[in-house]
């Protein structure tokens, strides 16, 4: 990536960690900066996995887009989306359906600039520039009411964002909300990150994550399970990543209890 006159977007602080482009880093990506890649490196010294556990994810997620296509789910709304490497959600869900229509919603500055050069000339497909925790900001924003109908299953994706959602941010009520306006045969997919049993690594990621500014709040299965409440929760339940329809591709397949994440799919009856 350039980082030109024009680069990166106004108001960027390219001094200070960001948690989406370290991600993106992790990913392959080259949408971050120095600072990102410092944070990145020191995590990965200090937690060799983090690669492995971002890439798993981001298999998870294309392993959920290519499900719900199958159901016939033709439109998705993709919460906390970051930055977008190869193999995002409009990209999934086009190969299998043309028509597939995608709304993308984050805030971070380069997440937002480079969705929306990457899907300039993409149809059906944009960019909410919102915090997903603002859920009536997403829900009414006019490109998801252009693209989005409501009428319709959907698929929700809450990949790698709830847990930067706090007790305190009201969760409870945010998932409520968002599950309101999801009709019948929507199905609602989550990952989240649970607390790694080995003390001095959660301390690693916490510190790495706090000062990039997205304080990581780890859950547990039954906390993870609760997110579903009122849907129906597909087998095989709430799993490691690499164990929700498992493919051997899968960076973690052999060892999936080193995702740290869990994952689960569930319809809206």
């Amino acid at each position: 990536m350039s980082e030109s006159s024009t680069w990166p977007p106004p108001g960027t602080d390219i001094d200070t960690p960001s948690a989406p482009r370290i991600y993106d880093y992790a990913l392959g990506g080259a949408h971050n900066f120095a600072a990102d890649r410092a944070a990145a490196e020191a995590f990965f010294t200090a937690y060799p996995d983090a690669p492995l556990v971002a890439r798993s994810n981001r298999a998870f997620l294309q392993r959920s887009v290519r499900y719900c296509v199958s159901q016939g789910i033709t439109q998705f709304l993709d919460l906390g989306s970051g930055i977008p490497t190869v193999g995002n959600v409009h990209e999934i869900a086009t190969q299998l359906n043309p028509d597939a229509r995608v709304v993308y919603v984050d805030n971070e500055p380069v997440a937002v600039a480079h969705t929306r050069e990457i899907i300039a000339d993409v149809p059906n497909v944009a960019i909410v520039d919102a915090d997903m925790r603002d859920a009536e900001a997403v829900l009414h924003a006019p490109e998801t009411q252009r693209l989005i109908d409501f009428s319709q299953p959907l698929g929700l994706m809450m990949v790698a964002v709830l847990h930067y959602v706090a007790n305190d941010d009201g969760i409870a009520d945010i998932m409520a909300r968002y599950k309101s306006v999801l009709a019948p045969g929507s199905f609602l997919v989550i990952s989240h990150t649970t607390e790694d049993p080995r003390p001095e690594i959660e301390a690693v990621i916490k510190k790495v994550f706090e000062e990039a500014g997205a304080p990581i709040i780890h859950r547990d299965r039954d906390e993870v399970t609760a997110l579903f409440g009122g849907l129906e929760i597909l087998e095989p339940g709430v799993v490691w990543t690499p164990e929700w329809q498992p493919d051997e591709s899968d960076a973690l397949h052999a060892e999936p209890f080193r995702s740290a994440t869990f994952a689960a799919v569930a319809r809206v009856p």
